[in-house]
């Protein structure tokens, strides 16, 4: 038996993950990870790339000890996007950061004050804003650091980082590549015009371009000393979370939408072509498919906030469930489930619905609570934070369809959200369409050990193999008579959020999060 190894770089975590040539999932593991806030640079977010590698290749280490006969024949990558790497002429590391880093607030304000149409001409182009593109944070490093600045000679992604490590060439992929602003969303390439225009040094342009799927090295003798892989293991390029986690979920053809639940939440929906979105609210991105494009948007903190209420509010519940052997969400989801509809009208203020060219949230708050211990406790509250996950995705999905003249009639869902009962059901009454719940929940993984078969020929294509190797576990039918209540519920929210929204630029409250210059 074959068996394919995925990498992911996630934003909190790093996590590998064996599947067979059949698509089990065999064995996981992950490190927790910390990012570097850099003295005298808020918002900073530096990657901390040797601490980071060894934890990664510790977890590697576990999942074949989990697997003792394991015959690894390929490894993909995948990561959180926007998060770089840079390295000089040589191939050498010179810096990196995650991808919500938010350093570059100057550099923003600069930008759009030379030129204020420069921001959406970019946009335009290459399907992003610079909230937390690449631009922003080069022209950072010219100014604070200008003698690495001068020495940076190659980009990539942090799923590229991790192929470099285990022995690949230096390349990126457009999937991930595609989230620095610096490509063209028609030729899924750099784009010359974009570098000169930014003023970004064009020697970056000379980063090779891989397609999702093609082998890009070997593992070498040094990174199989560290993981415990086999030297000259192929090295198979992989891609951004949310690219491989559609075809970890099937997918895989235009119009077809998922839902992927996590610390944040995205939704993405595919496309035939590139779009132009003059509202310039929603995300363009590439698919993994060359031949496709993706909308998503984006929710954010929805697990983040979920983690927050069990740690700060159920410690209780925590110490139960490690002593029951049980997963304390599903405790408070038992709560939860306990409560009606609606929430007693308990609205949480938390991510806002996507707004691509002013990307920033109010401050977290619960509004409308009533003074009561029969309807305010922690149930309600729970499930008022479920709720408002699926009323932004809500809004998300309605924005991508303004976009594309055609409304999801179903969607898949997954991600940690996936796993328990009262969430995914709640998605698909605030939603009102039919959910299907994949059986191999961490679909992002799945997608790049799919890629990795596809690059040794145990699939032809991506599409080949996400149809032979996601199955489902259940499908979630929504429940009509729940419609008003939600259709209620996503109205009263949607005129609390812009009050709430205010306060925060006037700076009586402090903003959940804002994109660098906002």
């Amino acid at each position: 038996m074959r068996h394919l190894l995925a990498l992911d770089a996630g934003t909190g975590s790093g996590r590998a993950v064996l599947f067979d040539e059949e698509g089990r999932q065999l064995a996981s593991a992950g490190r927790e990870w910390t990012h570097r806030e850099e003295p005298g640079h808020p918002g900073s977010m530096t990657f901390e790339r040797d601490r980071n590698w060894e934890r990664l290749t510790s977890a590697v280490r576990e999942v074949l000890a989990q697997v003792p006969d394991a015959n690894v024949v390929a490894v993909s990558t995948t990561s959180m996007r926007e998060g770089i790497v840079l390295y000089d002429e040589e191939g050498r590391e010179l810096w990196a950061c995650a991808n919500v880093d938010a350093r570059a607030v100057r550099e923003v304000r600069e930008l759009r004050e030379r030129d204020p149409e420069l921001e959406r001409w970019a946009y335009l182009r290459s399907g992003q804003t610079f909230a937390l593109g690449a631009a922003p944070r080069l022209l950072w490093l010219e100014r604070h650091e200008p003698e690495l600045y001068r020495r940076a000679a190659r980009l990539t992604m942090l799923s590229d980082w991790i192929a470099v490590r285990l022995g690949a060439e230096i390349a990126l992929d457009p999937t991930n590549g595609g989230t620095t602003g610096l490509f063209d969303l028609e030729t899924r390439r750099w784009d010359p015009q974009l570098f000169d225009r930014l003023g970004i040094p064009p020697v970056f342009q000379e980063t090779p371009v891989r397609e999702v799927g093609t082998v890009i090295g070997e593992v070498s003798p040094a990174a199989a000393a560290a993981t415990g892989l086999a030297a000259g293991t192929p090295i198979v390029m992989g891609g951004g979370d949310a690219q491989l986690g559609s075809v970890g979920l099937g997918v895989t053809q235009p119009g077809e939408g998922a839902i992927l639940g996590g610390s944040f939440w995205q939704q993405e929906v595919n496309l035939d072509g590139p779009r132009s979105d003059a509202s310039g609210r929603m995300r363009l991105n590439f698919a993994a498919d060359p031949a496709q494009w993706q909308a998503e948007a984006i929710v954010f903190f929805p697990g983040i906030a979920a983690r927050w209420f069990r740690d700060a509010l159920a410690p209780d519940l925590k110490e139960r469930a490690a002593r029951e052997g049980r997963d304390a969400y599903e405790l408070l989801e038992e709560l939860a489930a306990q409560v009606p509809a609606g929430s007693y009208g308990i609205t949480p203020i938390l991510s806002d619905a996507m707004d691509y060219s002013h990307w920033r949230h109010a401050a977290p708050s619960f509004l409308n609570f009533p003074l009561d211990p029969e309807k305010a406790h922690r149930g309600a509250f729970f499930r008022a934070l479920e709720e408002n996950a699926a009323l932004v995705t809500r809004a998300n999905l309605e924005r991508i369809a303004a976009l594309t003249g055609a409304p999801l009639a179903a969607a898949v869902f997954a991600g940690g959200a996936a796993k328990g009962r009262l969430w995914p059901q709640i998605v698909a009454d605030v939603l009102q369409i039919p959910l299907k719940i994949p059986v191999v929940k961490e679909a992002t993984s799945l997608g790049a050990a799919i890629a990795a078969a596809v690059g040794v020929g145990i699939h032809r294509n991506l599409e080949e193999g996400a149809r032979a190797w996601v199955a489902w576990e259940r499908e979630v039918e929504p429940d009509p008579a729940l419609a008003e209540v939600y259709d209620e519920a996503y109205e009263r929210w949607k005129a609390a959020y812009p009050a709430q929204l205010e306060l925060a630029d006037r700076g009586v409250t402090r903003s959940m999060w804002r994109a660098p210059g906002e």
